[in-house]
């Protein structure tokens, strides 16, 4: 029977469900490893091809590990909290779950047609109470925790509290609001029990403060930075504005230095590391303060009828050295004292000001450089070490959130403060005398100060250290080390998301008793925030703890994903995340495959998370992953048709082919690449396709309508998204599975191209075909293996072996398709060396391959944990070699000549030879020249 796919990977599918297959032991003497992809949200759209390459890689890599004796846990499920399921629910009333069912239930069919060895028994869904219990638990464990500078680490917050009763707050040194009292054990029992959670507050790893937010009115929610693009939410293209919130918010500052230190004991692509480093954003410097005079209290209705006070501005700055160079202060728009700075004549355009910066998005302010735009606020500060005026602007790209929220500008060195120096007129001060810098223009190397008081003549580190010992002298400031990185905002004003466990009394919050986990979502009339501006959450009815009202935010996006990882060691465990036995023997994940666009985002979370439940006892490692691949994109492969348009500009109903398209005036139109096969379009399906093209004319050329090609983004817009099912349905999942790795590196982008599946698909079915004769009838030999079948097969296994250690996959096919074309001219249908080949087949073409084993005589379903064969380098030796035999000069054949022959030994062989001698016609050659391993030349 020919190779028919179809029926084939049904079965197969159909087998490994029943039978769950690919359910990981938890008790074996196995080693273990774990395999896992990032978790996917289940959109509307389902997969199309370019969602699977990870997928396919980490269950090549995963099949590989099991015929190579390794306990393998390679789970799936899914992040199914998502805003997209909220603004359905919001446009049609139809609750977010259902939308989130039926999403899944599409992803589910499709991951299964593709054939993949997930565990299916540990699938895990961060929208399900069975799963956001345990999300909302360790929410929990973050309030009840603080970090302990001296021990570096997360500790209870009954340490602390015992520590206020013994000795107040002497001692303490920890990650902590900027605002805490000081205050004696005595002091401390006297306060109210109000008094004192309000000072914990200031402590806990989670808690709540006035936060700086992507505010969406549209969608009534806060948005994360890579939720906004260009001012607008890229969600529904909402204009998005900065506001400030109150916002649960958690300490993963606490953790950056280990975060930066963890990032040299992981093997992850160098690129993503950086990209990490930067966020996080280590600087040595110090931190300064600037006296303000004039600064006025902010906290009345109208700051100008009141009298100015002495106030501060802090800055940090890497440079104090350059403090002699300053001419001005820039804050931030949103800066808490720039209301109290502004005078009355600057009021209009510091608030015209500010009215702009809040359509920007805060990546958009970090990346406009050439962009100069600031306004004065009327104030002055006072340098602290020369006592000179400095004006004070504020300008967008200083952000609240970073470092104190101002900078102290040196025109003359930095190119940002340059050129909002001249763009305004300001003074520019040169600190540094060029000409003296020994070694290279770089401040930061020797060089000699000029017009810099104290610190003239003196050496970068020189200056640096004299500059800070005057600020310490003076109380104007001291050495920091400071992060870029800021705490993370923990909260959204949506619907769809893990409700936080926290309940409010006398405005201060309370966590939840734990038996009443999980606080489930109530059910609401509507899923848009309240007329009052109030989230989703407050239009349920009757919703409160024991009367008190519970927080109506919900957690964000990535709450549920920044732990899934352990869920899946132990999924179905009612008593806690994960049994201790689980996590004892999974540990972590050992490969971990996604895209690079989580760098900041999930994986800066997952790695904090991580380290906080090391910390408090919960896991056994710092790291969760410890090697990360990042996949490339698979781009979409666009086709275009060329539409003539007349005299007078207008579209008409012609159509061009692409060879003629320059004879005419045209326009040119994405047409869906699913009517197009190898760029010739199918005509009757484009007239059926849109109705405007129903009466569709086409000028061709060769009798066919040849289409333009692009290589873009595989988006619907492009009308370039091939959907796997129908890939599946034409040449079958293995052909999927093995084109996606045949495309190129996986680490790489490259664009999908179905006119090349065609050879994958051929490939297969001539591997089918070593198992079968002319008829079609299976047939195979048990006869021993010949030398050159031996060589291909041990040439592949090597090769496989190394490139899938090395992650290599599309080398791999390309080594595949070789070696089943040396078997077929070798007709090879020798039962052991094809019962190999089955076995380093099946991870790329699981489906035929278990077929062809049964076919084989094994038993059903044993493929996946069978062995993998041996590679033996003997069978690599060559003991022989086709030599040219040259008569007169010319090449007449090859004889394969034994290498442990030389000089006589091979004439004599060669002379002995009935094809050479028919070539001779009786002659006997004059002379006969031997180069051993090279070439046999005769003169007659």
């Amino acid at each position: 029977m020919d190779y028919q796919f179809k029926d084939i990977e049904q079965k197969w599918q159909k087998f490994w469900a029943d039978n769950q297959t690919f359910k990981a032991d938890d008790k074996t003497i196995k080693p273990k490893y774990y395999v896992l992809d990032m978790f996917p949200y289940p959109s509307g759209a389902g997969l199309h091809v370019g969602h699977p390459l990870g997928y396919i890689a980490s269950d090549i890599f995963a099949r590989y590990k099991r015929l190579k004796g390794f306990n393998v846990l390679h789970p799936m499920g899914y992040d199914s909290f998502g805003l997209p399921a909220e603004q359905y629910a919001i446009q049609t009333g139809q609750h977010p779950a259902i939308t989130t069912e039926a999403n899944i239930a599409t992803y589910r069919r499709q991951l299964d047609q593709i054939g993949f060895s997930f565990d299916w028994s540990r699938e895990v869904r961060t929208s399900s109470p069975d799963y956001y219990k345990w999300t909302q638990w360790i929410f929990m464990q973050l309030f009840n925790s603080w970090y302990n500078k001296d021990a570096d680490k997360a500790e209870s917050i009954d340490k602390l509290v015992k520590h206020f009763e013994q000795n107040g707050s002497a001692g303490i040194n920890a990650v902590c609001d900027d605002e805490i009292q000081s205050f004696t054990a005595d002091q401390w029992k006297a306060m109210s029990n109000q008094e004192q959670q309000a000072e914990l507050l200031k402590y806990r790893l989670t808690y709540l403060r006035e936060s700086t937010v992507n505010w969406c009115p549209a969608l009534g929610t806060v948005l994360a930075n890579d939720e906004v693009k260009d001012g607008f939410s890229e969600r529904g293209g909402y204009p998005v504005e900065q506001k400030k919130m109150m916002q649960w918010s958690m300490r993963i500052t606490a953790y950056a230095d280990r975060l930066l230190k963890g990032l040299d004991t992981i093997d992850w692509p160098e690129p993503l590391k950086e990209m990490q480093r930067n966020w996080i954003g280590k600087s040595v410097g110090a931190l300064v303060k600037f006296k303000v005079p004039n600064l006025r209290p902010t906290n009345v209705e109208d700051i100008y009828d009141t009298e100015p006070t002495p106030k501060v501005i802090e800055v940090f700055t890497t440079r104090a050295d350059t403090i002699f160079g300053a001419t001005f202060l820039v804050l931030a728009p949103e800066h808490e004292l720039v209301a109290g700075l502004t005078t009355a004549e600057q009021k209009a355009d510091i608030t015209n000001y500010i009215a702009q910066a809040k359509k920007k998005s805060e990546l958009e302010r970090m990346s406009d450089a050439k962009t100069v735009s600031g306004a004065f606020t009327g104030s002055y500060a006072i340098n602290p070490v020369d006592g000179a005026k400095v004006p004070i602007w504020i300008a967008d790209y200083v952000l609240a959130g970073y470092g104190t929220g101002a900078v102290m500008a040196v025109p003359s060195g930095d190119q940002r403060d340059y050129l909002f120096a001249k763009h305004y007129n300001l003074p520019i001060i040169q600190i540094i005398d060029i000409q003296k810098i020994e070694t290279e223009a770089d401040p930061t190397k020797e060089g000699h100060y000029v017009n810099s008081g104290f610190i003239n003549g003196l050496t970068y580190k020189e200056a640096t250290a004299a500059v800070i010992a005057k600020l310490e002298e003076v109380g104007a400031g001291k050495a920091k080390v400071n992060f870029r990185m800021r705490d993370a905002i923990f909260g959204r004003q949506r619907y769809w998301g893990e409700p936080v466990p926290v309940y409010f009394k006398d405005e201060l919050p309370y966590l939840i008793a734990e038996k009443d986990l999980p606080l489930v979502l109530p059910e609401v009339d509507k899923y848009l925030p309240t007329e009052d501006g109030e989230p989703p959450l407050a239009r349920a009815k009757d919703w409160n703890y024991n009367g008190y009202e519970y927080e109506l935010s919900t957690m964000p996006g990535w709450a549920g994903s920044s732990w899934y990882w352990f869920r899946y060691m132990d999924a179905q465990n009612d008593d806690a995340f994960a049994s201790k036995e689980a996590i004892e023997y999974w540990k972590d994940v050992d490969l971990y495959i996604g895209g690079s666009e989580h760098a900041t985002g999930h994986l800066l979370y997952s790695r904090f998370w991580n380290k906080f439940m090391k910390d408090i006892g919960l896991v056994a490692v710092e790291e969760p992953f410890k090697k990360l691949i990042n996949q490339g994109m698979i781009q979409g492969r666009s086709n275009f048709v060329y539409r003539v348009i007349d005299d007078e500009g207008r579209g008409t109903n012609t159509f061009v082919s692409f060879g003629l398209r320059k004879e005419y005036k045209t326009s040119d139109i994405h047409v869906d690449v699913n009517i197009v096969e190898n760029d010739i379009l199918n005509i009757n399906k484009f007239k059926a396709w849109r109705p405007e093209f129903a009466d569709a004319e086409f000028i061709l050329e060769n009798g066919k309508y040849v289409c333009g090609v692009e290589v873009e983004k595989m988006s619907k817009r492009y009308y370039n998204v091939v959907n796997p099912d129908d890939i599946a349905t034409r040449y079958g999942a293995d052909t999927l599975r093995m084109y996606e790795m045949f495309l190129g590196p996986l680490e790489q982008s490259k664009p999908w191209n179905t006119n090349g599946i065609e050879g994958v698909f051929k490939f297969l079915r001539k591997f089918w075909r070593l198992f079968h004769n002319d008829a079609w009838e299976f047939n195979v030999s048990a006869n021993e293996p010949s030398k050159a079948e031996l060589k291909t097969l041990h040439t592949i296994i090597r090769k496989v072996e190394e490139d899938v250690e090395r992650f290599s996959f599309n080398t791999s096919v390309s080594s595949f398709m070789i070696a089943v074309n040396e078997l077929t001219a070798l007709k090879s249908n020798n039962k052991a060396i094809l019962n190999d080949m089955v076995i380093i087949l099946s991870p790329y073409a699981p489906h035929i391959c278990e077929e062809l084993w049964t076919f084989l005589g094994n038993e059903a379903g044993t493929l996946s944990y069978t062995s993998f064969p041996k590679f033996n380098p003997a069978y690599l030796v060559e003991d022989e070699f086709a030599y040219p035999i040259s008569i007169n000069g010319k090449t007449k054949l090859n004889l394969n000549i034994p290498l442990s022959l030389e000089g006589a030994d091979v004439e004599a062989f060669v002379l002995a030879s009935a094809d050479v001698q028919k070539y001779l016609d009786g002659k006997t050659p004059r002379k006969v020249i031997v180069v051993k391993g090279r070439i046999v030349n005769m003169v007659v």
